[in-house]
């Protein structure tokens, strides 16, 4: 979760995309986000990163997993804090960074 933090930390605030409200003329969010900039999608990151631990680590249902991972970041598109692809990004590079963390600590046969 440290890593992937940091990553999504980094990349927001340096890639600095205007949110949908902010970018399309006369669009309003459901909710105000808790900071300025929507790229990549932290919420998805982050629901990426533990389906894929959960996954990995434990195995078992992986459909329910991803599916409770894709309903969050679909929550984020339909909340309209984030684009589609803020979404998508996210969710590669939660699912990306427990992948190389897992390869690293041996988790992976």
């Amino acid at each position: 979760l440290a890593v992937e933090r940091a990553l999504y930390w980094s990349l927001k605030n340096s890639l600095k995309r205007r949110r949908p409200q902010d970018f399309v003329p006369g669009f309003r969010s459901l909710v105000t986000a808790s900071d300025q900039f929507s790229f990549p999608s932290g919420h998805s990151s982050a629901a990426f990163l533990l389906a894929t631990v959960f996954a990995v680590v434990y195995g078992g249902p992986l459909i329910a997993l991803y599916l409770w991972a894709a309903g969050v970041a679909l929550s984020r598109i339909l909340l309209g804090v984030h684009f589609p692809g803020d979404t998508v990004a996210g969710a590669c590079m939660g699912g990306g960074v427990a992948m190389l963390c897992a390869a690293h600590l041996g988790l992976l046969v």
